[in-house]
C-alpha cells in the first residue's frame, strides 16, 4: 500500500491582517463584557463612618443597579443614592466605579405612606417603636422629628446615626426612587472584609 502524502496548506492564521482581526475581536468582547457589568452593577469606595458598624471608610462595595427595576426599595435595604442638593454622578464615575463625592450610602427606614418619628432617641414607624440591631450606638437626639412620607418618598438614615448626614437634614430630606442608584450587594475590598450584605429583619415592638 502506497503512502499518501498530504501537502500542508499555507498557515494563514499568523498573518498580520488576521492578528489585527483577532486583537480587535478580543478588545470588542472585553468592551462588551465591561459595559454589561457596568449596566448591572456599580462600584464605590466608602468615605466616612456614617454606616458603622455595617460599613466603614475605605471599604469598596458593589451596588446592584437593577435591584429596583421591577421591585421597590424595602425597609432595611442599604442603598446608594444621589442627595437632593448634589448633582448626579457623572458617566465616567458610574462606569469606572469611582467613589463619587455626590453619592451617599444609607439604610432605608421609611417607605411611601409611612409616618416616621424620632423622639427621645427612639425610632417609631406608624406609631410602632422599631428595634434597630445594626445601630453603632444609641441615638442622641435633642429634638423630635416626624415625617409623613408621600408617594415615592423614602426616609434614609445612617447606622452610625449620631455622625450621619441623612434624611434628617433639611438639605437632604426624604428621597425619591429616582435618586436611588441601587442596592448595596457586597463588600469586595479589603479582602478580609469581603462579604455579601445580609438584610436585617427588623422587629416591631408593639
Amino acid at each position: 500500500m502506497s503512502n499518501i502524502k498530504i501537502q500542508p496548506k499555507d498557515d494563514q492564521s499568523l498573518t498580520f491582517p488576521n492578528l489585527i482581526k483577532e486583537f480587535a475581536e478580543t478588545i470588542l468582547l472585553a468592551m462588551v463584557i465591561f459595559v454589561s457589568i457596568n449596566i448591572v452593577t456599580a462600584r464605590f469606595k466608602i468615605e466616612g463612618n456614617s454606616m458603622l458598624d455595617s460599613f466603614k471608610t475605605g471599604q469598596h462595595i458593589v451596588v446592584n443597579k437593577l435591584a429596583y427595576r421591577f421591585n421597590t426599595p424595602k425597609k432595611d435595604d442599604v442603598v446608594v443614592f444621589i442627595p437632593t442638593m448634589n448633582t448626579t454622578t457623572s458617566f465616567w464615575e458610574n462606569i469606572l466605579g469611582r467613589p463619587g463625592q455626590t453619592d451617599y450610602i444609607k439604610r432605608v427606614i421609611g417607605t411611601p405612606g409611612d409616618i416616621v418619628k424620632i423622639s427621645d432617641g427612639k425610632l417609631y414607624i406608624n406609631e410602632n417603636q422599631k428595634d434597630e440591631p445594626y445601630l453603632h450606638e444609641p441615638m442622641i437626639i435633642s429634638q423630635t422629628q416626624q415625617w409623613n412620607l408621600a408617594e415615592d418618598q423614602y426616609l434614609v438614615l445612617g447606622d452610625n446615626r449620631n455622625y450621619s448626614k441623612d434624611s434628617r437634614m433639611d438639605d437632604i430630606g426624604p428621597i425619591t426612587r429616582e435618586q436611588i442608584l441601587g442596592q448595596v450587594w457586597a463588600v469586595y475590598f479589603p479582602i478580609q472584609d469581603a462579604h455579601i450584605v445580609t438584610q436585617y429583619n427588623i422587629a416591631t415592638n408593639k
